[in-house]
């Protein structure tokens, strides 16, 4: 008799078991289970000079703007030479090979990549355009934007090009060439891109004391 009740005492407590695993939303398993190891995290550090030669292997150094995470980071570069165009437009073009270029191994092990479309082209200033002004392909705004964020702060951070932290782009069609400052923001979000507010209009009264 008693051996009994002992028997529905331990049934009655494994039945409450049960039901409060199962209140809690967790499924009882018998099977070891193998939650995997810890997300792997790039460093985002760049890597040495080396590591990041040009194609050409020469070539002046230059900080370019890659993608890292969710953010830009810089890294240097060594800039082919050109001769083909003006200065500022040889420096546009070169640094956008390098945007355009595949990240080398150590770059993409360290976790950067490039947001850059590969039929992306820059041309100078057109007649009524700022003298730094640079025209693109595709319009600035329907680039990605993280592929906008990195070519405003790579062009504003080349000495070639005024080192203003800034950019002046323009695309194809006769709209009016744009002022994109590459901020503590624009490097840290670069999906600020997206919103209307980010790319200044150039005034008429800051076309006439450029050009002054």
């Amino acid at each position: 008799m008693r051996s009994s009740r002992r028997i529905g005492r331990r049934g009655a407590a494994v039945a409450a078991l049960a039901l409060a695993v199962a209140g809690c939303g967790i499924r009882g398993t018998s099977v070891p289970v193998d939650a995997g190891g810890a997300p792997s995290r790039v460093s985002c550090k760049a890597p040495g000079n080396e590591s990041s030669p040009s194609p050409s292997g020469d070539g002046t150094r230059s900080v370019v703007y890659l993608v890292c995470g969710s953010a830009l980071a810089q890294v240097e570069r060594a800039v082919p030479p050109s001769e083909a165009d003006g200065p500022r437009l040889a420096a546009a073009r070169a640094l956008l090979g390098e945007l355009r270029r595949k990240p080398s191994p150590d770059e993409e092990k360290a976790g950067f990549s490039s947001a850059l479309p590969q039929d992306l082209k820059v041309s100078g200033p057109r007649a009524g355009d700022r003298s730094d002004a640079l025209r693109l392909s595709i319009r600035p705004d329907d680039l990605p934007s993280f592929a906008l964020a990195q070519l405003v702060c790579t062009y504003g951070a080349s000495p070639a090009l005024g080192r203003g932290h800034a950019a002046v782009l323009g695309g194809p069609g006769d709209d009016t060439a744009h002022r994109y400052d590459c901020s503590a923001d624009v490097l840290a979000n670069p999906d600020i891109a997206e919103n209307a507010g980010w790319g200044d209009p150039l005034s008429q009264e800051s076309k006439e004391s450029e050009e002054e």
